[in-house]
């Protein structure tokens, strides 16, 4: 009898064991533990790479990101920098000896250098307005950077005398500029934005731009030295109309000695983040023809030193080329290109020819990294950021010749993900309504059964002009985590799929687009695990325009949850930071030429057709979709007695990305919340 109750007792504390350590689904609570690598930088040995580290602050509710770096080997690695700050941007010194980057540690952002043999540093500059955009001099003497200088606003009233010890509110802001406000940023300082040289070991900066213009690329990409030392290229528009123009930056460069400026490119069309050759007789560059169109593919381009003999060399490619960098010996330019949901590292020789260098459903990005995506050594050593379906971003590395050899750095949430079951990710394609094929993906429900019928969410990417691929989303898995199918896809209009596919929505946003998502469901509906009377709809951005279209053009969904829409293009031309590119480029024509074709194609117009239960989720400081877009379709929503809820977020801008927390996973309960009310 004792040896029955022995026996029994033990099979209960193996089954309570058991029972405690299975694997739990991924909650919306695991963001405080998740882990960001990023920016990956290679030593010019090619024997390490430092790169940041983001992780969460539970206590305060804020993001914090240090430099850690790892041998090439993978056999070590460890922290350069810690504490609750935000330390960005490492670049090496061109000997290797030093590192500069960005970092808040003395109170504001200033530069830091750190001298890697010894481990000591210091902030070599003090500056009132923080700099951005690091590079090295090719000697290692001195450090460039941009930064705003103030101005005198172009006019204002003298204000009142205040008495002496007086507490007043604060004063008007005047406007006089067309492009006034960024997301966020806010609003816009009277100034503009220029190059300055600090040398390395700290000093008086010295500005080597001049003139009412803003020489900081609306592209990206750093001001870049010349190899013999003299010159800095960055793009930019000079010209004092550059509010209005859309065709957007051209190529100069700045004589470091004494600001002579020399216009390297003119053309209609953005030339972008210039690099010059080792050798110091070619510069690559980024751009395309301007055409007025909402998306034209991103070509590389090189020409003379001098700005002379400039030609395409990826015309073949038909995708977008980001990043352009050298090889040592002038002879290659290695780039990253989305394709298909994957983005790969590619190389460009001077005769026109182009191969990738990598291959595999793998997305080298910074969709969830901050900062570069590749950096390449002298020697060929390639480092490099990697997500896949299943894997978060990681930093890897590898020679270039040799891609297969790569040898993964980092872990940044595998210890996380140990125990916790993932949803299985398929991808498809599939017809769309007039045959254009189209890619998808799912994420199913941990131990997901066929024969079981699920709730479906419909997540539409926002853009338009952006992809979703085959890298790890903890915001979907989070979803699948709850109990749902998730479906997202990249409908006519996404990049990565061409020219044609990616312009086909110009002045037709939304439109067929719709079609396409229309036809994915129908697609898993017909696989029989879908319940169709659970479907939900959500998207932020375009993909909150998308829904807010959706649910004027069907009722078919129990629920929508539309963030950070376009609901009416008229107010979104007329209050975005971008309202020429939206209005002019994107519409063919300003609200006021054309008002028929913004009736056409704003969600607002179409809420007589309101009947989905409707959450519509904003950001309080979002300047790109701004919040009164969200709330005219919650008062759509609600003077039609359809059921309905606006959710502010304090701020945040665009895209709830702000620097708490928090609000990301406030964020994701929300949509979970009002999705599960109308799909239990």
């Amino acid at each position: 009898m004792k040896l029955r109750c022995l026996v029994a007792s033990l099979l209960l504390a193996a089954a309570a064991v058991t029972a405690a350590v299975e694997r739990q689904v991924l909650t919306t609570d695991t963001l405080w533990d998740w882990r960001t690598a990023g920016d990956p930088q290679i030593s010019p040995d090619g024997k390490g790479v430092v790169y940041t580290l983001g992780t969460n602050d539970r206590a305060n509710d804020a993001m914090h990101s240090n430099l850690w770096m790892a041998s090439t080997d993978g056999k070590e690695n460890r922290p350069l920098t810690d504490g609750a700050f935000r330390d960005t941007s490492p670049r090496w010194s061109p000997e290797g000896k030093r590192l500069a980057y960005l970092s808040n540690r003395s109170g504001k952002t200033q530069i830091h250098v750190r001298w890697m043999d010894t481990g000591q540093e210091a902030p070599i500059t003090d500056l009132q307005q923080a700099p951005a955009n690091i590079a090295w001099s090719p000697d290692g003497k001195w450090i460039s950077y941009t930064a705003r200088v103030p101005a005198k606003p172009e006019w204002q009233v003298p204000p009142p005398e205040r008495p002496t010890g007086a507490h007043w509110a604060e004063p008007p802001i005047v406007i006089t500029r067309l492009h006034w406000r960024q997301d966020g940023s806010g609003v816009i300082p009277p100034g503009y934005v220029h190059i300055f040289v600090v040398p390395s070991t700290g000093g008086a900066p010295r500005q080597i731009s001049s003139g009412d213009f803003d020489h900081a690329s609306q592209g990206g990409g750093a001001p870049a030295w010349s190899a013999d030392g003299e010159w800095i290229l960055t793009s930019c528009h000079r010209s004092a109309d550059a509010d209005y123009v859309l065709d957007e930056d051209d190529i100069y460069a700045f004589r470091v000695k004494d600001g002579t400026v020399r216009q390297l490119t003119k053309r209609r069309g953005p030339d972008q983040d210039p690099a010059p050759s080792p050798d110091g007789k070619k510069i690559a560059y980024l751009g395309f023809d301007f055409k007025n169109q909402s998306y034209t593919v991103t070509g590389l381009y090189v020409m003379d030193i001098d700005g002379t003999n400039s030609r395409l060399l990826t015309g073949s490619l038909d995708r977008d080329v980001y990043y352009p960098r050298w090889s040592a010996d002038s002879s290659t330019i290695y780039f990253v290109s989305d394709d298909h949901g994957a983005a790969h590292l590619y190389a460009a020789r001077l005769d026109g020819s182009v191969r990738p260098v990598t291959s595999g459903r793998y997305r080298f990005s910074t969709a969830y990294a901050a900062g570069e995506p590749f950096s390449i050594s002298p020697g060929g050593q390639v480092a490099i950021t990697r997500a896949t379906l299943r894997e978060p971003s990681d930093i890897f590395t590898f020679p270039v010749d040799q891609p297969a050899r790569a040898t993964r750095l980092t872990a940044a949430n595998d210890s996380l993900l140990a125990d916790r079951k993932l949803g299985e990710v398929e991808e498809f394609t599939y017809p769309s309504f007039d045959g254009r094929t189209i890619q998808a993906w799912i994420v199913k429900p941990p131990d997901f059964n066929p024969a079981r019928k699920y709730p479906l969410i419909l997540d539409i990417h926002g853009g338009p002009h952006a992809m979703d691929g085959v890298e790890f989303n903890h915001q979907r898995q989070v979803y699948a985590g709850r109990g749902f199918v998730v479906l997202y896809s990249n409908p006519r209009g996404s990049i990565g799929y061409g020219q044609e596919f990616g312009n086909i929505i110009h002045a037709n946003y939304p439109g067929d687009d719709y079609k396409d998502l229309m036809s994915a469901v129908d697609l898993l509906l017909k696989r029989g695990y879908i319940d169709e009377k659970r479907l939900a709809v959500t998207g932020g951005s375009g993909g909150g325009l998308l829904t807010a279209w959706i649910i004027g053009h069907t009722d078919r969904f129990a629920v929508a949850v539309s963030q950070y829409p376009v609901t009416n293009w008229i107010t979104q031309a007329g209050t975005a930071d971008h309202g020429l590119t939206f209005s002019a480029g994107w519409m063919k024509a300003m609200p006021w030429e054309n008002p028929e074709q913004y009736l056409k194609h704003s969600p607002i117009f179409f809420a007589a057709n309101f009947k989905t239960p409707t959450m519509v989720l904003t950001g309080e400081q979002d300047f790109r979709t701004p919040i009164a877009e969200s709330e005219e379709l919650y008062f759509a929503l609600k003077s039609r007695k359809v059921d309905s809820v606006l959710v502010r977020i304090p701020d945040e801008p665009h895209g709830i990305r702000g620097a708490h927390p928090s609000h990301r996973i406030a964020k994701m309960e929300h949509v979970l919340g009002w999705i599960g009310k109308y799909t239990k």
